[in-house]
This record gives C-alpha cells, sequence and structure tokens, in this order.
C-alpha cells in the first residue's frame, strides 16, 4: 500500500507537471504569464491525477499484465 501511494503521488506529479504545461502552451502560448497560468493549472491538475492514479492504477496494471501476456 505504502508503494502504491508513493508510486501514485509521484507518476501524478510528473504527468500532471508536464501535461499542464503542454495544455498551457497550447492555449495561450508562451505569454508574459506562462508560468503563472502553468502553475495555476499544475496546482489544480495534481491533485486530480494523484487521485485518478491511485484509484485506477491497480487496474490500469491489470489490463497492461492482460495486454503483454496475451500477446
Amino acid at each position: 500500500m505504502k508503494f502504491r501511494l508513493y508510486f501514485a503521488v509521484l507518476m501524478s506529479c510528473v504527468l500532471s507537471f508536464l501535461m499542464s504545461g503542454w495544455i498551457t502552451f497550447i492555449n495561450i502560448g508562451l505569454a508574459d504569464n506562462f508560468l503563472t497560468a502553468w502553475m495555476a493549472a499544475w496546482c489544480l491538475a495534481w491533485p486530480a491525477a494523484a487521485f485518478i492514479a491511485f484509484l485506477f492504477g491497480p487496474s490500469v496494471q491489470k489490463l497492461a499484465h492482460y495486454l503483454v501476456n496475451k500477446s
């Protein structure tokens, strides 16, 4: 359980950081307020991503194992 929690928090941090930066760039480009907008988006995205990663992580892992073993 401890590993699952740490993994969900760390993976969601990295993914939400990169994805929020990419989406912010797509939406506003390299505007003067890019960094501020990016950090605001990341602060909202990270908790949601962590919850989703923790909740759905085991199911996705099982699906991945199934797909790997199927082929």
